[in-house]
């Protein structure tokens, strides 16, 4: 038996934090040499940040990443650890990992598969590289290979699959398998995205079985720049059996999962497999490294569950524990000293304001009261706070902003709920200054504003005067004001512009208001075992939803407005999603939704693309959102539309004249 102990981490970085990612990694090095580890794997682009932007064009970047890279190989004596950074070739951009062994630089590989499609830009900043190419890179006068390499350190051959290197059908496993490679390793940046845990345990566990190597997959983890939020979840495969996997969706700043593996049993699976295959020459593109492995001591083959929860959740915990480290990481990389929410007593701003306190209780529950509250001494008055409540009290701010058309329902409910989240409350009438603003307005059109005549108008005042003393609270208290708005509501527009949608971040822009609805539900009964559970929201629960800007006579809600949200969401998928033209989707429809006549149906789709069109400019201008599926429609980072265009005018005429 030849046993190595080997190590996948997860690394909570920001980008152009030179200090604080080289600490991170220093520190996950130091982790894993003392849980024995000898063979450790990094993730994609750690030494800069993944999410750089368009700052991988700076020519300091790269400098800067080569000398943090020089920084960290002594760390790594007695050690093989893989690290990620950008390096230029020729007035070339590449993604690549260096392999450091004993404290040296040996080479570099770089990625040959860019991440082209909805949230990932790879090809505007990077050059794929070319399968077979080989050169080096010069540092300090000393040349490294760099290129379409392998290793071999100690007899024990290493290659790499960077990331969507993995993720395709030609993957460069298969010519790595060629060279007889025993051991993977994947530098990734894998965002999270419902779901796809499964995907990547499937690559994971067919490289290594097809391959017949050792899998070492590592991710990024925490919100790193802003919109994708990475979920770590280390995974470590050997001939297609799972060891380890590692904890997904938690505070560290680092997190080391590791497995002893044998390599003897990777060469035996390799002989036995008799696949034919060409050899590459050896001398072509190996890179020899002499390294003494210390010896190991053979351990229990058994699947090392996560050490703090289980890896995989119903959606409802995923979605919370994904958004609550989001917006704890955006807080403290933001230095905002907490958050603000205008909670109106309905199920949008109630979900917020539950995620903030989540955060806290999550958190905490994580990583310990003391390592959360560290990340946040740039807080005043932090010190003094010794409990989750004040903590809450101190971080969550809440105001209920009620026109004369708010109702008492929702009043009650927005109390209840603030109270029950330990916020901070207030109670503002906004009724006089509407009347004001509808005062000037009509004295200087020569007329009175009517619902019959200026409905919208009259609407959106409303929204609009509460925004300029909810940033008050904001700037009073240097904290993150969150605009409330859903992924339903963005699709047709549903939001006023400088009201509602205010704020520096949108936490649930991605989310659609059916779940958003079902996941309060199961927040007022069950909740994340451990922690909060908030029956007040029941209050909130047994609502249904509305904007409540007209007149408390007219009993405005949101899906009168509209349509039913499950429908609109059906549309939405079948238009925005799978690019379906009317006509499908109402065909589509038809046969989901029986109960509605047909021109009910049209109406409701016509209404759609209408709305969708007129309203993209509103999209583009929507505070940053969190990315959690592929059914975003922010334009930055996943769904692009152009803000004119023809309207489906054509289309939608196709829809009236079908079965006429």
């Amino acid at each position: 038996m030849k046993l190595i102990k080997v190590g996948a981490a997860v690394l909570n970085q920001t980008p152009l934090d030179w200090s604080g990612n080289q600490r991170n990694i220093i520190q996950a090095i130091q982790s894993a040499r003392n849980q024995g580890v000898t063979l450790l794997c990094l993730p994609e682009l750690c030494i800069t940040g993944y999410g750089c932007e368009d700052a991988f064009y700076a020519p300091f970047v790269h400098e800067t990443a080569l000398e943090i890279l020089k920084n960290i190989a002594p760390e790594t004596r007695g050690m093989i650890v893989s690290v990620g950074l950008p390096v230029i070739i020729q007035n070339k951009l590449f993604n690549t990992a260096c392999l450091l062994v004993n404290g040296e630089i040996i080479g570099f590989v770089a990625k040959r598969f860019l991440a082209g499609d909805g949230i990932h830009y790879e090809p505007r900043w990077f050059m794929p590289w070319k399968q077979g190419e080989r050169t080096h890179l010069t540092i300090d006068g000393e040349k490294y290979p760099l290129g379409d390499y392998y290793f071999e350190v100690g007899g024990v051959k290493i290659g790499f699959e960077i990331c969507e290197d993995a993720w395709v059908a030609n993957r460069p496993g298969r010519y790595l398998y060629e060279s007889g490679i025993e051991i993977i390793l994947n530098p990734s940046a894998s965002h999270f995205a419902f779901g796809k845990l499964n995907v990547r345990k499937r690559f994971v566990l067919e490289g290594s079985r097809s391959f017949g190597v050792t899998y070492l997959y590592a991710n990024l983890l925490g919100n790193e720049a802003g919109r994708a939020i990475y979920d770590g979840g280390a995974l470590i495969a050997s001939n297609g059996e799972l060891l380890a996997v590692g904890e997904r969706l938690g505070f560290q700043d680092h997190l080391v999962t590791t497995a002893v593996i044998d390599v003897d049993i990777n060469k035996i699976s390799q002989i036995q497999n008799r696949a034919p295959f060409q050899r590459v020459s050896p001398e072509e593109n190996c890179i020899f490294v002499d390294f003494d492995y210390p010896e190991r001591k053979p351990e229990p083959r058994q699947l090392q569950e996560p050490t703090w929860e289980k890896s995989e959740f119903i959606k409802e915990e995923e979605f919370t524990r994904a958004l609550t480290l989001g917006l704890y990481d955006y807080m403290r990389k933001s230095r905002s000293t907490g958050f603000v929410v205008s909670l109106s007593g309905g199920a949008d701003s109630s979900a917020v304001a539950c995620l903030c306190r989540l955060m806290i209780d999550l958190g905490v529950k994580n990583i310990g009261w003391e390592a959360f509250t560290a990340k946040l001494t740039y807080i005043k008055n932090l010190p003094a706070i010794q409990t989750i409540p004040q903590l809450a009290k101190h971080l969550l701010t809440c105001a209920y902003q009620a026109s004369q058309n708010s109702g008492d329902v929702t009043r009650n409910a927005a109390e209840q709920l603030a109270k029950a989240l330990n916020a901070s409350y207030f109670f503002l009438f906004i009724g006089d200054i509407v009347k004001d603003y509808e005062s000037i307005v009509s004295e200087s059109l020569g007329r009175p504003l009517t619902w019959e005549q200026d409905d919208v108008t009259l609407q959106n005042i409303q929204a609009r005067v509460r925004a300029p003393s909810i940033w008050m609270f904001a700037n009073i208290k240097n904290a993150l004001l969150l605009s409330t708005s859903n992924r339903s509501e963005a699709a047709v527009g549903y939001a006023t512009m400088d009201g509602d949608t205010s704020g520096g971040l949108s936490p649930i822009a991605g989310i659609d208001k059916a779940f958003l609805r079902q996941w309060l539900r199961w927040l007022e009964k069950e909740g994340v075992e451990g922690t909060l559970v908030v029956p007040e929201l029941k209050w909130v629960n047994d609502q249904q939803p509305t904007a409540e800007l007209r007149p408390q006579e007219s009993k405005q809600t949101d899906e009168s407005d509209l349509m039913p949200y499950d429908l609109l969401d059906e549309i939405e998928e079948y238009a925005i999603r799978d690019k379906k033209p009317p006509l499908e989707c109402y065909l589509l429809l038809q046969a989901k939704y029986p109960q509605y006549s047909n021109e009910q149906l049209k109406i409701w789709t016509d209404k759609f693309f209408k709305l969708w069109c007129r309203n993209q400019w509103k999209r583009e201008r929507y505070a940053p959102s969190f990315h959690v599926d592929d059914k975003n429609l922010d334009p930055k980072t996943w769904c692009r539309f152009p803000i004119l265009s023809g309207g489906f005018e054509r289309e939608l005429k196709e829809l009236w004249a079908y079965g006429e």
